[in-house]
């Protein structure tokens, strides 16, 4: 039996009986900019008051053609054209349908198959989970997914080894060059990975140079990049787009979450030039579409939300804090590693850091790790399965961009207060 949430002020939730939780997750990294912000609250109500609604079938609206803008010149190069959604999932059904549709649009309808990476996390809907590699999701509708062949993860801390950062990439580029030269001449429509892994790993970066192999290896096969960003971007990393930190751009990201930063439900899926051409210039349109994409109401909080993001610089403070946060954590005797960018920040727990051996997955670590943070008033996003889908735990952090450098002390005081805890219980 849950609480119920009556309300929210900053960076806490408050339940029915006047409880307040430090809110250190953004609930799944969703509330960028906390709880009840005046800006976004009176976008909605003034939005609300004009035209809430008006069908994509008939119409645009002034807000989502000012949101459309504001993405693509902020996007990375090439990326000209915004598909909105109501979700993190939708968007990236949205993605595969249109890599798929721009291949059928330009003569290569055998380009049918997707590639993407294990212990990763694409969104709940069929399709979407069909690329996901998170073991326990998946295996309910196994028989009901596409197939879908999956690579390994850029996970340094466990699968660099004594490698160099180049040759680790350098590795992890060829088995995706073996994936697609496996899957046939043509056959390979896209591959799709995190940009920085989300719920799946908790906030694992990957290593410099590590996307720009990745996508060299797309172009020399002719299949498309697709980046999910729904987690890591619109500036969970520090950078609106987390690839900027890559350097690269690709043909599709998705994002969603902090886009709308829990005010409205909203997505997208960004694609560029080239794709977008590809369709006009052959049937004209794109064969999707669902009931509120391009919602005029999601579509208002989220260019509040982004116009906050930029006008009170808080991509330098996410940085700074971030910072702040993980070195904090580096000090927890069960952190075996604390990772991330910015304010996507991990924690993998093991028992030994020496041998990074994880604790007995029968002790459920994540789940008392939960428990314990509940009860001290702080929510935090945990997981299991961090290593293999069965073996190893996390915590995934996630707070919102204007938390305080106090208040990042009390998150690193109360997260370790219930690691230890948990670990003793």
């Amino acid at each position: 039996t849950l609480p119920t949430a009556v309300g929210g002020q900053g960076v806490y939730l408050i339940d029915a009986q006047g409880r307040r939780y430090l809110d250190a997750s953004g609930g799944a990294a969703v509330s960028c900019l906390g709880h009840g912000h005046p800006r976004v609250v009176e976008a909605i109500r003034k939005q609300a008051g004009e035209l809430a609604y008006a069908h994509t079938s008939f119409f645009t609206t002034e807000p989502a053609e000012r949101l459309a803008d504001f993405l693509v010149a902020r996007a990375p190069s090439g990326l000209g054209h915004v598909y909105f959604v109501s979700g993190g999932s939708e968007a990236v059904e949205a993605a595969i349908k249109l890599a798929r549709q721009y291949f059928v649009e330009i003569g290569e309808p055998e380009r049918s198959v997707f590639i993407a990476r294990r212990q990763s996390y694409h969104g709940n809907t069929l399709g979407a989970l069909a690329l996901g590699g998170n073991v326990w999701r998946r295996e309910p509708f196994l028989p009901l997914l596409a197939p879908t062949i999956h690579v390994s993860p850029c996970y340094a801390y466990r699968e660099q080894g004594a490698e160099s950062e180049a040759a680790y990439s350098d590795r992890l580029a060829a088995e995706l060059d073996a994936a697609m030269m496996a899957a046939g001449p043509g056959r390979v429509a896209a591959f799709v990975a995190e940009t920085v892994v989300g719920a799946t790993l908790g906030a694992v970066p990957p290593v410099p140079g590590y996307f720009a192999k990745i996508k060299a290896v797309c172009e020399r096969h002719g299949a498309l990049l697709i980046l999910d960003e729904v987690m890591s971007g619109m500036g969970r990393t520090g950078r609106l787009f987390a690839c900027e930190e890559d350097g690269i751009a690709p043909d599709i990201v998705t994002i969603a979450k902090g886009l709308g930063g829990g005010y409205q439900p909203i997505g997208a899926a960004i694609c560029s030039d080239r794709i977008y051409e590809a369709i006009v210039g052959g049937s004209g349109f794109f064969q999707h579409g669902h009931t509120y994409i391009g919602h005029a109401t999601a579509s208002a909080a989220a260019l509040a939300v982004m116009q906050t993001i930029e006008d009170e610089g808080l991509l330098a403070q996410v940085r700074a804090r971030g910072a702040a946060l993980r070195a904090g954590l580096a000090d927890c005797p069960y952190a075996g590693d604390v990772r991330g960018r910015g304010l996507f920040v991990g924690v993998e727990l093991v028992e030994d850091r020496a041998s990074k051996r994880p604790f007995d997955p029968a002790r459920r670590l994540h789940a008392r790790v939960k428990a314990e943070a509940f009860a001290r008033g702080l929510l935090v996003y945990p997981m299991g399965g961090t290593v293999d889908g069965r073996r190893g735990d996390h915590v995934l952090l996630a707070p919102p961009f204007i938390v305080s450098a106090e208040e990042i002390g009390e998150i690193v005081g109360r997260l370790g207060e219930a690691i230890a805890a948990a670990v003793a219980g």
